[in-house]
């Protein structure tokens, strides 16, 4: 489930399923990806956030089992190419924190790991609790990251450091988050809403046209469609190899 609030042009969305730590579903994607297509062109900054005590634990295990969607035995019925066109939709839910005009925060707390990890490096910055715990652990599943964030990742952290967080699946702890550069600030957890109130308060101080051609001029020098089809072409390739097809 996910809330969305507005205040004035700032815009909150709020993984609300904390009973399942956040966990992310196809139906998670969709909603994310309608949110992002119906943005308020007014809306100058975008804060997600999540209910709990965990930003977001991943994918929701129950796809495995063919309880949740995405049915992945289903996707293997398809081709490559459709299995490719379905990754595709998934990632325009992580897309557009990025391709929006508007500047987005994550607010951590928490795990994020996983497709959780990958919500939060989708935005254009993060802001996190000193509980905050980090991980990229579909390589422990035979997978890799498939929802962007290979590209926002090295983007981040540069390339050695994100073939190791990537290829270990270890935890990125709140501390060493911020010394790589992959997080703004750490902050105690009770603060954290409070440090992500003034940051946006030092967003919205600055004349509006400014702050959004800021944000397109660095949307210009990313290439990222090559990175993302390349996801999406490997992700096939294993979920083949993994689901016995």
């Amino acid at each position: 489930m996910i809330k969305v609030e507005r205040s004035g042009a700032r815009v909150d969305v709020i993984l609300s399923a904390p009973e399942r730590r956040n966990a992310q579903t196809e139906e998670t994607w969709i909603e994310l990806a309608r949110i992002g297509r119906d943005l308020d062109p007014r809306t100058r900054v975008v804060v997600l956030r999540a209910e709990g005590e965990s930003f977001s634990a991943g994918l929701d295990k129950r796809v495995f089992t063919g309880e949740a969607n995405p049915n992945l035995q289903e996707m293997l019925q398809g081709t490559n190419e459709e299995m490719q066109d379905r990754i595709a939709v998934f990632q325009e839910a992580f897309r557009w924190w990025q391709e929006c005009d508007a500047i987005t925060i994550a607010q951590v707390q928490g795990h994020a790991i996983g497709a959780g990890f990958q919500l939060a490096l989708a935005c254009d910055q993060r802001i996190i609790a000193d509980n905050a715990s980090f991980a990229m652990k579909e390589i422990s599943l035979g997978l890799v990251s498939d929802l962007t964030g290979t590209y926002s990742l090295m983007q981040l952290v540069g390339y050695s450091r994100a073939l190791d967080i990537s290829t270990t699946g270890r935890f990125v702890e709140a501390a060493e988050a911020v010394h790589i550069g992959m997080a703004l600030q750490s902050v105690p957890a009770e603060d954290l809403a409070t440090a992500v109130d003034s940051y946006v308060d030092s967003l919205m101080a600055m004349q509006e046209p400014a702050l959004r051609a800021v944000k397109r001029l660095f949307n210009q020098v990313r290439t990222r469609d090559k990175q993302f089809v390349a996801e999406r072409r490997e992700q096939t390739a294993l979920l083949r190899g993994m689901l016995g097809d």
